[in-house]
Protein backbone atom coordinates (compact mmCIF):
# COMPACT_ATOMS: atom_id res chain seq x y z
CA UNK A 1 0.00 0.00 0.00
CA UNK A 2 1.47 3.62 -0.83
CA UNK A 3 1.56 6.16 1.75
CA UNK A 4 2.90 9.78 2.23
CA UNK A 5 5.46 10.13 5.66
CA UNK A 6 6.24 13.54 6.91
CA UNK A 7 9.87 13.30 9.08
CA UNK A 8 10.12 15.44 11.77
CA UNK A 9 13.43 17.32 12.67
CA UNK A 10 15.42 16.71 15.16
CA UNK A 11 19.51 16.56 14.61
CA UNK A 12 21.15 13.87 15.20
CA UNK A 13 17.81 11.90 16.45
CA UNK A 14 17.42 11.49 13.02
CA UNK A 15 18.90 8.50 13.42
CA UNK A 16 15.66 6.42 14.96
CA UNK A 17 13.26 7.94 11.78
CA UNK A 18 15.34 5.35 9.63
CA UNK A 19 14.63 2.39 12.35
CA UNK A 20 10.58 3.40 11.62
CA UNK A 21 11.06 3.16 7.96
CA UNK A 22 11.87 -0.17 8.33
CA UNK A 23 8.94 -0.96 9.98
CA UNK A 24 6.82 0.50 7.11
CA UNK A 25 8.63 -1.34 4.77
CA UNK A 26 8.49 -4.60 6.72
CA UNK A 27 4.41 -4.13 6.68
CA UNK A 28 4.93 -3.60 2.82
CA UNK A 29 3.94 -0.06 2.83
CA UNK A 30 5.57 1.95 -0.11
CA UNK A 31 6.08 5.58 -0.13
CA UNK A 32 4.57 7.53 -2.72
CA UNK A 33 5.37 11.42 -1.74
CA UNK A 34 7.91 12.38 1.49
CA UNK A 35 8.69 15.37 3.08
CA UNK A 36 11.07 16.17 5.65
CA UNK A 37 12.96 18.94 8.06
CA UNK A 38 16.44 18.83 9.06
CA UNK A 39 17.44 15.41 9.60
CA UNK A 40 14.28 14.36 8.45
CA UNK A 41 14.90 15.81 5.32
CA UNK A 42 17.68 13.96 4.96
CA UNK A 43 15.87 10.60 5.50
CA UNK A 44 12.96 11.74 3.37
CA UNK A 45 15.64 12.21 0.65
CA UNK A 46 17.14 9.08 1.31
CA UNK A 47 14.00 7.47 1.11
CA UNK A 48 13.16 9.10 -2.19
CA UNK A 49 16.56 8.35 -4.16
CA UNK A 50 15.44 4.64 -3.15
CA UNK A 51 17.26 3.95 -0.15
CA UNK A 52 16.01 1.04 1.95
CA UNK A 53 16.10 1.08 5.02
CA UNK A 54 18.93 -1.50 5.78
CA UNK A 55 20.55 0.91 3.31
CA UNK A 56 19.97 3.60 5.74
CA UNK A 57 21.13 1.57 8.52
CA UNK A 58 24.53 0.70 7.06
CA UNK A 59 24.73 4.29 6.58
CA UNK A 60 24.40 5.43 10.18
CA UNK A 61 26.73 2.65 11.16
CA UNK A 62 29.98 3.62 9.16
CA UNK A 63 29.27 7.38 9.30
CA UNK A 64 31.68 8.61 12.00
CA UNK A 65 28.67 12.36 12.39
CA UNK A 66 31.54 13.75 14.24
CA UNK A 67 33.35 14.77 11.13
CA UNK A 68 30.24 16.95 10.18
CA UNK A 69 32.14 19.73 13.21
CA UNK A 70 35.34 19.72 11.38
CA UNK A 71 36.42 23.36 11.06
CA UNK A 72 39.83 24.70 9.56
CA UNK A 73 43.27 25.22 12.27
CA UNK A 74 42.82 28.76 12.48
CA UNK A 75 39.24 28.57 14.13
CA UNK A 76 39.95 25.82 15.92
CA UNK A 77 42.17 27.43 19.05
CA UNK A 78 40.28 27.22 22.11
CA UNK A 79 37.47 29.73 22.83
CA UNK A 80 39.06 32.13 20.45
CA UNK A 81 38.73 30.38 17.36
CA UNK A 82 35.09 28.89 17.44
CA UNK A 83 34.13 32.95 18.93
CA UNK A 84 35.98 34.25 15.45
CA UNK A 85 34.49 31.57 13.55
CA UNK A 86 30.86 32.53 14.62
CA UNK A 87 31.18 36.14 14.72
CA UNK A 88 32.78 35.57 10.74
CA UNK A 89 30.71 32.81 8.80
CA UNK A 90 28.06 33.12 12.09
CA UNK A 91 28.30 29.43 12.91
CA UNK A 92 30.60 27.22 14.60
CA UNK A 93 30.92 24.61 11.54
CA UNK A 94 30.35 25.42 7.85
CA UNK A 95 28.17 22.45 7.19
CA UNK A 96 30.31 21.52 3.90
CA UNK A 97 30.83 18.32 5.02
CA UNK A 98 26.96 17.03 5.70
CA UNK A 99 25.83 18.56 2.73
CA UNK A 100 29.06 16.48 0.35
CA UNK A 101 28.57 13.03 2.48
CA UNK A 102 24.58 14.01 1.31
CA UNK A 103 25.54 14.31 -2.30
CA UNK A 104 27.70 11.43 -2.54
CA UNK A 105 24.75 9.30 -0.53
CA UNK A 106 22.56 10.68 -3.72
CA UNK A 107 24.64 9.77 -6.81
CA UNK A 108 25.21 6.76 -5.42
CA UNK A 109 21.71 6.27 -7.00
CA UNK A 110 22.12 8.26 -9.87
CA UNK A 111 20.32 11.28 -8.08
CA UNK A 112 21.72 14.93 -7.95
CA UNK A 113 19.06 17.54 -8.63
CA UNK A 114 15.15 17.35 -7.47
CA UNK A 115 14.64 16.68 -11.48
CA UNK A 116 16.07 13.66 -11.32
CA UNK A 117 13.03 12.62 -9.15
CA UNK A 118 9.26 12.47 -9.59
CA UNK A 119 7.40 15.67 -9.70
CA UNK A 120 6.21 16.47 -5.78
CA UNK A 121 7.92 12.89 -4.37
CA UNK A 122 10.03 15.12 -2.31
CA UNK A 123 9.81 18.44 -0.21
CA UNK A 124 12.37 20.03 2.12
CA UNK A 125 11.31 22.46 4.48
CA UNK A 126 13.85 25.78 5.17
CA UNK A 127 13.31 28.79 6.79
CA UNK A 128 14.51 31.99 5.49
CA UNK A 129 15.49 34.36 8.02
CA UNK A 130 16.22 37.76 6.16
CA UNK A 131 12.78 37.75 4.79
CA UNK A 132 11.37 35.71 7.68
CA UNK A 133 9.42 33.21 5.86
CA UNK A 134 9.07 29.25 5.46
CA UNK A 135 10.39 27.60 2.33
CA UNK A 136 9.05 24.65 0.57
CA UNK A 137 11.82 23.14 -1.58
CA UNK A 138 12.29 23.15 -4.43
CA UNK A 139 9.41 24.71 -5.65
CA UNK A 140 10.06 28.14 -3.42
CA UNK A 141 13.68 28.36 -4.35
CA UNK A 142 11.97 29.84 -7.56
CA UNK A 143 11.98 33.32 -5.58
CA UNK A 144 15.79 33.40 -5.99
CA UNK A 145 15.74 33.10 -10.22
CA UNK A 146 16.93 29.04 -9.39
CA UNK A 147 15.11 26.62 -11.40
CA UNK A 148 13.13 24.11 -8.90
CA UNK A 149 13.81 20.89 -11.10
CA UNK A 150 17.54 22.17 -11.54
CA UNK A 151 18.47 22.76 -7.53
CA UNK A 152 20.53 20.03 -5.88
CA UNK A 153 19.01 18.02 -3.23
CA UNK A 154 21.42 17.99 -1.09
CA UNK A 155 21.65 21.64 -1.27
CA UNK A 156 18.54 22.14 0.07
CA UNK A 157 19.25 19.48 2.90
CA UNK A 158 21.99 21.41 4.25
CA UNK A 159 19.52 24.45 4.09
CA UNK A 160 16.86 22.36 6.30
CA UNK A 161 20.13 21.14 8.69
CA UNK A 162 21.65 24.47 9.25
CA UNK A 163 20.78 24.72 12.72
CA UNK A 164 22.30 28.73 13.74
CA UNK A 165 24.75 29.14 14.99
CA UNK A 166 26.44 25.37 15.29
CA UNK A 167 26.08 25.39 11.31
CA UNK A 168 26.71 28.11 8.48
CA UNK A 169 23.33 29.41 6.72
CA UNK A 170 23.66 29.17 3.80
CA UNK A 171 23.51 32.26 1.87
CA UNK A 172 21.96 33.14 -1.29
CA UNK A 173 21.05 35.71 -3.59
CA UNK A 174 18.14 36.36 -5.13
CA UNK A 175 17.30 38.53 -7.98
CA UNK A 176 17.59 42.05 -7.91
CA UNK A 177 13.81 43.64 -7.06
CA UNK A 178 13.11 45.88 -10.50
CA UNK A 179 10.45 47.97 -8.17
CA UNK A 180 13.32 49.14 -5.75
CA UNK A 181 15.74 50.63 -7.95
CA UNK A 182 17.74 51.91 -5.13
CA UNK A 183 18.16 48.68 -3.32
CA UNK A 184 21.33 48.29 -2.28
CA UNK A 185 23.67 45.35 -3.04
CA UNK A 186 24.09 43.63 0.42
CA UNK A 187 19.91 43.35 1.01
CA UNK A 188 20.14 41.16 -2.36
CA UNK A 189 21.49 38.52 0.10
CA UNK A 190 19.42 36.18 1.85
CA UNK A 191 20.26 33.70 4.84
CA UNK A 192 18.30 30.01 4.75
CA UNK A 193 18.84 27.90 8.17
CA UNK A 194 17.01 24.97 9.36
CA UNK A 195 13.51 24.63 8.29
CA UNK A 196 12.63 23.72 12.44
CA UNK A 197 13.01 27.10 13.37
CA UNK A 198 9.48 27.53 11.33
CA UNK A 199 8.16 24.24 10.90
CA UNK A 200 9.63 20.78 12.58
CA UNK A 201 6.98 18.63 11.79
CA UNK A 202 4.98 19.83 8.55
CA UNK A 203 2.03 16.88 8.88
CA UNK A 204 0.24 19.47 7.11
CA UNK A 205 1.84 19.41 3.53
CA UNK A 206 0.24 16.59 1.86
CA UNK A 207 -3.38 17.92 3.32
CA UNK A 208 -6.12 18.77 1.21
CA UNK A 209 -8.90 20.98 1.33
CA UNK A 210 -11.70 18.61 0.76
CA UNK A 211 -10.95 14.75 1.36
CA UNK A 212 -10.32 12.82 -1.87
CA UNK A 213 -12.25 10.13 -2.44
CA UNK A 214 -12.23 7.24 -0.28
CA UNK A 215 -11.01 4.74 -2.67
CA UNK A 216 -8.57 7.75 -4.08
CA UNK A 217 -7.24 8.32 -0.62
CA UNK A 218 -3.19 7.92 -0.27
CA UNK A 219 -2.70 8.31 3.61
CA UNK A 220 -0.36 10.58 5.56
CA UNK A 221 1.79 8.75 8.35
CA UNK A 222 3.74 11.38 10.57
CA UNK A 223 7.36 9.93 12.05
CA UNK A 224 7.74 12.39 14.99
CA UNK A 225 10.87 12.25 17.73
CA UNK A 226 9.53 12.56 21.22
CA UNK A 227 11.54 12.95 24.57
CA UNK A 228 14.16 15.63 25.46
CA UNK A 229 18.06 15.55 25.04
CA UNK A 230 20.26 14.19 27.93
CA UNK A 231 18.36 16.78 30.60
CA UNK A 232 21.86 17.28 31.49
CA UNK A 233 22.01 21.36 32.24
CA UNK A 234 23.49 23.73 29.27
CA UNK A 235 26.66 25.39 31.14
CA UNK A 236 27.22 29.17 30.63
CA UNK A 237 30.66 31.02 30.59
CA UNK A 238 30.53 33.47 28.14
CA UNK A 239 28.31 34.95 24.34
CA UNK A 240 29.57 31.62 22.54
CA UNK A 241 28.09 29.18 25.22
CA UNK A 242 25.30 30.83 25.56
CA UNK A 243 24.31 31.05 22.08
CA UNK A 244 24.96 27.19 22.14
CA UNK A 245 22.64 27.33 25.05
CA UNK A 246 19.97 29.19 23.72
CA UNK A 247 19.28 27.29 20.57
CA UNK A 248 20.16 23.67 22.02
CA UNK A 249 17.12 24.56 24.38
CA UNK A 250 14.74 25.73 21.52
CA UNK A 251 15.10 23.22 19.22
CA UNK A 252 14.85 20.44 21.79
CA UNK A 253 11.76 22.07 22.79
CA UNK A 254 10.42 20.85 19.27
CA UNK A 255 10.28 17.66 20.58
CA UNK A 256 7.99 18.51 23.37
CA UNK A 257 5.24 20.06 21.25
CA UNK A 258 1.54 18.70 21.85
CA UNK A 259 0.33 17.05 19.20
CA UNK A 260 -3.57 17.75 18.47
CA UNK A 261 -5.55 14.65 19.70
CA UNK A 262 -7.03 14.94 16.17
CA UNK A 263 -3.36 14.41 15.13
CA UNK A 264 -2.59 11.38 16.62
CA UNK A 265 -4.20 8.51 14.41
CA UNK A 266 -1.34 9.67 11.76
CA UNK A 267 0.96 9.86 13.60
CA UNK A 268 4.37 7.68 14.77
CA UNK A 269 5.82 8.55 17.82
CA UNK A 270 9.31 7.74 18.31
CA UNK A 271 11.73 7.93 21.52
CA UNK A 272 14.99 9.16 21.34
CA UNK A 273 16.49 8.06 24.16
CA UNK A 274 17.85 10.99 26.28
CA UNK A 275 20.13 11.77 22.80
CA UNK A 276 20.06 15.77 21.84
CA UNK A 277 19.91 17.30 18.59
CA UNK A 278 23.73 18.21 18.17
CA UNK A 279 25.41 14.81 20.12
CA UNK A 280 27.03 14.32 17.02
CA UNK A 281 30.16 12.60 19.13
CA UNK A 282 27.35 9.57 19.17
CA UNK A 283 28.47 6.07 19.43
CA UNK A 284 27.89 3.51 16.80
CA UNK A 285 25.86 1.56 20.08
CA UNK A 286 23.86 4.23 20.52
CA UNK A 287 22.90 5.11 16.87
CA UNK A 288 22.24 1.64 16.84
CA UNK A 289 19.84 1.68 20.49
CA UNK A 290 18.20 4.73 18.16
CA UNK A 291 17.65 3.27 15.09
CA UNK A 292 16.06 0.28 17.16
CA UNK A 293 13.67 2.05 19.07
CA UNK A 294 12.34 3.84 16.03
CA UNK A 295 11.71 0.16 14.70
CA UNK A 296 9.68 -1.11 17.56
CA UNK A 297 7.64 2.11 17.57
CA UNK A 298 7.34 2.42 14.18
CA UNK A 299 5.49 -1.52 14.56
CA UNK A 300 3.71 -0.58 17.84
CA UNK A 301 1.89 1.86 15.99
CA UNK A 302 1.70 0.37 12.61
CA UNK A 303 0.27 -3.04 14.80
CA UNK A 304 -3.24 -1.11 15.83
CA UNK A 305 -3.32 0.94 12.75
CA UNK A 306 -6.07 0.32 9.84
CA UNK A 307 -6.55 1.88 6.45
CA UNK A 308 -10.72 2.03 7.39
CA UNK A 309 -10.23 3.84 10.53
CA UNK A 310 -7.19 6.72 9.20
CA UNK A 311 -9.96 7.26 6.18
CA UNK A 312 -12.77 8.00 9.16
CA UNK A 313 -10.84 9.87 10.80
CA UNK A 314 -9.24 12.13 8.12
CA UNK A 315 -12.32 13.62 6.74
CA UNK A 316 -13.36 14.51 10.45
CA UNK A 317 -10.06 16.34 10.55
CA UNK A 318 -10.88 17.98 7.13
CA UNK A 319 -14.60 18.54 8.35
CA UNK A 320 -12.96 20.57 11.33
CA UNK A 321 -10.87 22.20 9.70
CA UNK A 322 -13.44 23.60 7.66
CA UNK A 323 -15.34 24.48 10.59
CA UNK A 324 -12.36 26.35 12.13
CA UNK A 325 -11.54 28.49 9.20
CA UNK A 326 -15.08 28.62 7.13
Amino acid sequence: MRVNAVFEGGGVKGIALAGAVQAAERRGLTFHQVAGTSSGAIVASLVAAGYTAEEMKKVIMETPFSEFMQRSKVFDTKIIGPALRLFIKKGLYSGEALEYWMYQLLMAKGIRTFGDLKLNQLRIIASDISQRKLLVLPDDIIQYGISPLEFPIAKAVRMSTSIPYFFDPVILRKAPDKRQPNEKFVDQFVYIVDGGLLSNFPLWLFDQDNAPALDQMIPTIGFQLVGRGSGKPNQIYGPLSMFKALFSTMMDAHDERYIEEINRFRTIKIPTLGVSNTEFTITKEESLRLYEAGDKAGELFLNKWKLSDYKNKYIEHVIRNKQANP
